[in-house]
């Protein structure tokens, strides 16, 4: 079966309040190098920090086409999980406008397309409630079969160009297929894939598989039943703020003056040659910021100079289908007989973030191998090691770093609890700051590591919407 039939884009008449389809994906990517000014004669190493962010205006994004892979089957009737789904569907439907379209794909034994891509206006939204109030649920978890409908939605549409597709899949259960006999998680094109897992009952690892697998994606984890809407808000908050694509950073050393030893961009996908680093990001919020640790070896000088020591270009597509190439950004150090090191905070403060996300991983990696004992004291320990830096804290990142690691520590009390709650939370923690881009966990009023100012407003709004569906 084709999934041909997705809706144009049509505008709305002159008298309606409707917000009009227009030209949109405007917007621009900024860079900043960061590193120490200085560097000694000898060979030495030198950390050097690029700092990619988005801007534009509200109206700099690109019109999105979201499919909502929704888990329909029985174990969604406990606690009105369903009735949690609905509400939070009809956040997302109310912040869609008309340049945005949507489809819901159902799984339990099957999976179903409730609907094709439709136009989001004030008449559809109204149908589409309709539809997602109607919901029933049965059946088993067949949460392959929902990802492999949701993705020909999206690969069978007729209208594509300029536009944005993006997966937002919920799961409160286990895969009753594996995921690896399906073959679909390494046939994600380039959609982004943003999975929630719904419950204590859902597995954490093969929806954060899922997430990491896709350009962009991220994985939450959404323990509190009442919390979906918020985590729905936080995703919508940066699906409905792209403001560049296809984003790719090329980082080249210089002959003679340096040599690239390492670049640490997360699970971003990198192609190496002998010269160069390239890093495909994808997507790039409003106001999101992507940071990439660069670490170089400088040779031996015999006198000194100002060395070009790296070359650093980007690429991203914009709204009009047109490919922006920056000019070639240089990195430059002086090489002195006594270098002077200057106390950087925004390097310290990234290789502290680095640092923290490498311990999760092995603490993690410790619990799951049934050393309770010694993961807690891992994750204690990096907590200890954020207090010699919080002094060059501007930007609360520390904070959130230390908050993140109590409360990490505090569901490793028994190896039960980390089973159910531990090991969710850490691996959302790890996909959040794999892709820097905010994932719900925990308290999600309290985490808030990488969110931008419209996931924030969007936050309020799902707490009010949350507080009275009714009245919207």
């Amino acid at each position: 079966m084709t999934f041909n039939d997705d809706e144009p884009i049509v505008a709305p008449q002159d008298d309606s309040t409707e917000e009009k389809p227009g030209t949109y994906g405007a917007g621009k990517t900024q860079m900043t190098i960061i590193n120490q000014p200085e560097a000694p004669l000898e060979e030495t190493e030198l950390k050097v920090l690029l700092k990619l962010s988005g801007s534009g205006d509200n109206e700099d994004r690109f019109p999105v086409d979201i499919v909502a892979i929704l888990d329909v089957s029985k174990s969604m009737n406990e606690e009105d999980k369903i009735g949690k789904l609905k509400i939070a569907m009809q956040f997302l439907i109310q912040k869609l406008s008309p340049i945005d379209r949507l489809s819901v794909v159902t799984f339990s034994t099957e999976s179903k397309r409730l609907f094709p891509l439709r136009q989001i206006t004030n008449n559809s939204q109204k149908e589409i409630i309709e539809k997602i109030n109607a919901l029933e649920v049965n059946g088993a978890t067949n949460m392959a079969d929902g990802l492999k409908t949701g993705l020909e939605v999206l690969r069978d549409r007729r209208l594509k160009n300029g536009r944005l597709g993006a997966i937002m899949l919920m799961s409160d259960g286990e895969q009753t297929i594996e995921l690896g006999d399906a073959g679909h998680v390494d046939q994600l094109d380039n959609f982004p894939v943003h999975t929630f897992g719904f419950g204590s009952d859902a597995k954490p690892e093969v929806l954060k598989e899922i997430a990491e697998k896709s350009k962009g994606g991220t994985f939450s984890d959404v323990r509190d039943h009442n919390n979906l809407s918020k985590a729905f808000s936080q995703c919508l908050g940066g699906l409905l703020t792209v403001v560049v694509k296809d984003l790719n950073l090329t980082i080249a050393q210089v002959d003679e003056e340096s040599k690239i030893k390492n670049v640490s961009a997360g699970n971003y996908p990198k192609t190496e040659n002998d010269y160069s680093v390239t890093i495909s990001f994808g997507e790039l919020y409003n106001n999101e910021v992507l940071m990439v640790m660069v670490y170089l070896l400088l040779p031996k000088v015999e006198s000194e100079r100002n060395s070009d020591v790296l070359q650093v270009t980007y690429t991203y597509s914009s709204g009009k289908g047109k490919l922006f190439e920056a000019h070639p950004i240089t990195a430059i150090v002086t090489r002195v007989e006594k270098a002077t090191y200057k106390e950087e905070p925004k390097l310290i403060l990234e290789e502290n973030r680095l640092n923290t996300l490498k311990s999760v991983k092995e603490a993690r990696v410790m619990a799951d191998n049934m050393e309770l004992e010694k993961a807690k004291e891992k994750v204690d320990e990096a907590q200890n090691l954020l207090e010699d830096v919080k002094a060059v804290d501007t930007k609360e990142i520390i904070k959130t770093l230390t908050y993140d690691l109590q409360q990490l520590s505090e569901l490793m009390t028994t190896q039960k609890e980390y089973e159910e709650k531990g090991r969710p939370y850490a691996l959302s923690f790890e996909t959040s700051h794999e892709r820097q881009r905010y994932a719900a966990r925990g308290d999600i009023e309290k985490v808030r590591s990488f969110a931008t100012p419209r996931m924030n407003a969007y936050l309020e709004e799902a707490k009010k919407f949350n507080e009275d569906p009714a009245s919207k």
